[in-house]
């Protein structure tokens, strides 16, 4: 399939967007091209590490034509592209995304009609063993002069920035981007990070991903992946699909204002430890900005409360007091409240959509379309693991791996493979060889073997 990346897949782009990150003088160095390429098959064969791919390179003569060297070719040190990636940064590699995703909507490979979105945790390149733990206020001075270290030695800024961490007592000096995180309740706390994606439903293109520490909330990246999408395809999806973990109010509210249909599960929220009547028992008056409640009796605005993004609604004094339904409804002295969310009405009409017959059957879908995605790349491409240390490499990391998929549904939809040119992917390397002699025809019997091994 490397002959069909190569045939279909412009890697010279890059020349044109690093050209300011080199100067005029000095030694030539390696081509862009020839390095993202490298890169490229890092992932796309899931080689083990760049060194690994620098000493089997010789040797695999499709790499050897892809990227564009003869036999005769030195073969670049490994650290080319650790350089490689702190002179370019992230950039690069995200706009080498964004031209799948174009290339797969031009093939009509896009839809649209539904988005699925979910998150995945990877495992960081730091073993738990090097995790450290203190108290809060010395776990964030290490964080910050283990970032300062590191733009003295790299010259980059750590972009982990000020956030509110989930675990604020441990923090791994291998990668202090990483934060531990446990899978599930009772699971191991190691250093992780998280992968968000957006796959359209037609195809299982991903048409949007978003890296953030192991820690951060998958409900609150919805929005700016929906946003996300509608940027890299020109369009917002007709329907978002998601588990409960993203059916919050917020998302519901956002969505419905959009104009996306919410496919999403209502968050199950923690579950009351008392039985009293749910806020749905309430009549909403719009005209007089007031609820009723069973008994008749009305409950008045209170002032908002920004943080929580709601109105509360109570009763008058002593209303409660005397009340039947009291047992059932409230134990507060003061009486009976209500919680009005800020667009109400958009988050009761999401919430509404969610329970639809279709909204169902796009969970269903999503089950093996989302996960899916994400078991190709972790079987296939090293997902699971990240194999550079800091959120921006990791964020690299994500960015090829994606591209690589998106590549690959690109080509295997895009109808039957031709064969003209064969001869030319490795004919060519022996052609300066003495004719009819051992390594001569040592060198076409490879180039045959890797023929085959391709499926020609």
């Amino acid at each position: 399939m490397i002959r069909e990346v190569a045939e279909r897949i412009d890697f010279s782009f890059v020349r044109e967007e690093v050209a300011d990150k080199y100067g005029a003088r000095g030694n030539v160095g390696i081509d862009p091209e020839v390095i993202l390429k490298l890169m490229f098959l890092l992932f796309w064969d899931d080689v083990r590490s760049e060194r690994e791919l620098m000493r089997i390179l010789a040797e695999r003569l499709d790499y050897l034509w892809f990227i564009g060297y003869g036999l005769d070719d030195g073969i670049p040190d490994h650290s080319v592209l650790s350089k490689a990636r702190a002179r370019w940064g992230a950039e690069v590699f995200e706009s080498m995304f964004l031209r799948s995703v174009g290339q797969c909507v031009e093939a009509g490979l896009v839809s649209s009609e539904l988005l699925h979105m979910d998150g995945s945790l990877i495992e960081a390149n730091a073993s738990k063993d090097s995790v450290l733990k203190s108290d809060p206020e010395m776990i964030e001075r290490l964080r910050g002069v283990y970032g300062s270290q590191e733009a003295k030695l790299e010259g980059c800024k750590s972009d982990s920035g000020k956030r509110k961490l989930v675990n604020s007592t441990l923090i791994s000096p291998t990668d202090p981007d990483a934060p531990c995180v446990r899978k599930k309740t009772g699971g191991e706390s190691k250093p992780r990070y998280k992968a968000h994606r957006a796959v359209d439903d037609a195809h299982g293109v991903v048409t949007a991903t978003m890296t953030s520490p192991g820690d951060g909330e998958e409900n609150a990246k919805m929005l700016g992946l929906v946003h996300e999408h509608a940027a890299n395809v020109g369009t917002l999806p007709e329907s978002a699909v998601a588990d409960s973990q993203y059916g919050t109010a917020e998302n519901y509210r956002d969505l419905t204002a959009l104009g996306v249909e919410t496919h999403m599960s209502p968050h199950a929220g923690r579950k009351r430890h008392r039985k009293v009547f749910g806020a749905e028992r309430f009549e909403y008056d719009a005209a007089g900005d007031s609820y009723i409640c069973p008994q008749g009796e009305r409950l008045y605005p209170r002032s908002p409360d920004k943080i929580r993004m709601s109105i509360e609604y109570a009763v008058r004094k002593g209303t409660c007091q005397e009340c039947p339904l009291r047992p059932e409804c409230t134990n507060a002295k003061t009486g009976r409240t209500v919680q009005r969310r800020w667009g109400q009405d958009l988050i009761d009409e999401g919430i509404k959509e969610s329970s639809t017959k279709n909204a169902k059957r796009s969970r269903d879908r999503r089950k093996w379309r989302m996960e899916g995605s994400f078991a190709q790349s972790a079987n296939l491409h090293g997902f699971k693991r990240s194999r550079w240390r800091r959120l921006w490499r990791q964020r690299i990391q994500d960015h090829i791996i994606c591209a690589i998929e998106n590549i690959k549904i690109l080509i295997s939809k895009s109808g039957k493979r031709s064969n003209e040119g064969l001869g030319a992917s490795f004919g060519r390397f022996s052609r300066t060889l003495p004719r009819n002699t051992p390594v001569e025809r040592a060198y076409r019997l490879r180039g045959f073997i890797w023929a085959l091994s391709c499926g020609y």
